[in-house]
């Protein structure tokens, strides 16, 4: 859908405690437009949700886990965007971002960030430098990212299909959605 491949990299994961964090990064990942998520091996809870959702509601989009994600991070070809409190402004940084065709490698933290991380980052990305959800982040990040165009996009080889509604909630089979 867009000009580059985009992956999203929970770094950290701590079982018991992240897992619904986890599993609503990459479910935003996947709904804003991002093209995979990579996962800590120990977020196989994660990894299956983000699978059946990506299974029923359809994708493309790609869920996988790594065992080293600081080794993804240091070998990784392309951008790098850490989202984190101490970065620049999304709003001072975003025509930059976009300006660049290479793949995209946007790091999400779970637990404390190495330094390493940050220095080997090209993009240094707050959403506001106030606490907040690394989820709200990732998904004001990567609504300007996009500018916008992620809502529009069209989900293929999805079971099923939500028809907006004013009120209520309709879910039906894909066949019927047409």
């Amino acid at each position: 859908m867009f000009e580059r491949e985009v992956t999203v990299l929970r770094l950290g994961h701590r079982p018991g405690r992240d897992d619904r964090m986890t599993t609503h990064v990459g479910l935003t990942a996947r709904a804003l437009g991002a093209d995979r998520v990579v996962l800590s091996t120990d977020a196989s809870h994660s990894r299956d949700t983000i699978t059946d959702i990506t299974d029923r509601f359809g994708g493309p989009f790609t869920v996988e886990t790594t065992d080293n994600p600081k080794r993804l991070v240091s070998s990784f070809e392309g951008t790098i965007a850490h989202l984190t409190m101490y970065g620049l402004p999304v709003q001072s940084v975003e025509d930059d971002l976009r300006a660049t065709t290479d793949p995209l490698l946007v790091v999400v933290g779970a637990e404390k960030v190495p330094f390493d991380v940050y220095d080997r980052a090209d993009f240094n990305v707050a959403v506001t430098n106030q606490p907040h959800s690394e989820v709200a982040g990732l998904a004001v990040f990567l609504d300007r990212l996009f500018d916008g165009r992620e809502l529009e996009q069209e989900w293929t080889d999805a079971d099923r299909r939500v028809i907006p509604k004013e009120t209520g909630k309709k879910v039906v089979p894909t066949s019927d959605a047409e």
